[in-house]
């Protein structure tokens, strides 16, 4: 959707109509945290749009992408997977409900722990999110083709910067 001229965009606009709304608000934050959220929701419709061919959804994606690269047995216990997400223990129980459900995991006693549980991914799971990653690297490198190798490595560079210091911040 083209909003603007050619070299602004939507972010560029929004601080223009603020510049004139509130001439003494400073909305430079918004060139970086107003970009970075504009860019996750178009990016979030086309990664949604990949997935759905495969039935899964991004949540159903990430634990099973999580198992994946934990390593074989791709086992991991729900608590870890919730704190590797960011997400409640019910929002990660319902993810695994899903999941289950499909085949692409199975809850297991914890061998170590006799009230703990694991997940670990089946080879149904393993093989769909095997062929999902690859449709889903494949979407990621079209979208940042407009950079240059040079221009995504530093802006690489900046964004694990910048990540980092809000990963440090409680």
């Amino acid at each position: 959707m083209k909003i603007l001229a050619r070299d602004a965009d939507s972010i560029a606009l929004v601080r223009k109509q603020w510049a004139a709304a509130a001439p003494e608000l400073d909305t430079q934050p918004m060139e970086v945290i107003g970009r970075i959220l504009r860019i996750d929701t178009l990016a979030r419709e086309r990664i949604r749009s990949v997935l759905l061919p495969f039935g899964v959804d991004l949540g159903g994606c990430d634990v099973l992408a999580t198992l994946r690269r934990s390593g074989a047995p791709f086992r991991l216990s729900p608590t870890t997977l919730y704190r590797e997400l960011l997400l409640t223990s019910g929002a990660m129980t319902n993810r695994l409900d899903v999941l289950e459900r499909g085949g692409l995991v199975e809850r297991l006693a914890d061998p170590d722990d006799r009230r703990g549980t694991l997940i670990e991914l089946t080879k149904k799971g393993q093989t769909l999110i095997d062929r999902v990653m690859k449709a889903h690297m494949e979407n990621e490198a079209t979208m940042i083709e407009p950079l240059s190798r040079s221009e995504r490595r530093t802006l690489a560079e900046l964004l694990s910067k910048l990540l980092r210091g809000l990963e440090d911040t409680p």
